[in-house]
């Protein structure tokens, strides 16, 4: 299916539903972790550190597409909660690296859990292939966009 001035409008619109839903969910994390004391961009910011995708304020700003400023004001409140610390780069002493706590460890794996059940209660109606559908649906179109230079002029 291809899209057309008829049929595309914000409900059928990928673009605009992935917002919304992902505003849905940043609300609804916010919420599940506010009596932990920790937000749903610091989650992430944590899961990306422990996972890799990156490991400098510019590169989690990239991989999250979070403003590079706001990201360096979110790694200064996570390192007074002592969940991530600064380090200079052996090679490059420009690089500043960030690297998890213990502490960070702990809340991110804490949090997780809390998460785990947000989104498990969002998809308690839908069967377990339905599930694995959506997620690699989107991946698909991750790796699509990824790779697309589709809207390039």
């Amino acid at each position: 299916m291809a899209f057309t001035e008829s049929t595309f409008y914000p409900d059928t619109s990928p673009g605009y539903l992935v917002r919304l839903i992902h505003q849905m969910g940043v609300a609804a994390i916010d919420k599940t972790l506010a009596e932990d004391g920790i937000t749903a961009t610091q989650w992430m910011t944590l899961v990306s550190l422990h996972f890799g995708h990156a490991d400098t304020c510019v590169g989690l700003a990239r991989a999250m597409a979070h403003d590079k400023g706001a990201m360096t004001r979110l790694i200064d409140q996570m390192e007074a909660s002592g969940w991530v610390i600064r380090q200079r780069d052996d090679a490059d002493r420009r690089v500043v690296r960030l690297r998890l706590t213990d502490a960070g460890r702990e809340t991110a794996v804490a949090a997780k859990r809390k998460v785990i059940a947000c989104w498990n209660g969002f998809l308690a109606d839908w069967s377990d292939a339905e599930v694995k559908e959506l997620v690699s649906v989107l991946q698909r179109l991750r790796r699509t966009m990824e790779e697309s230079d589709a809207c390039a002029a």
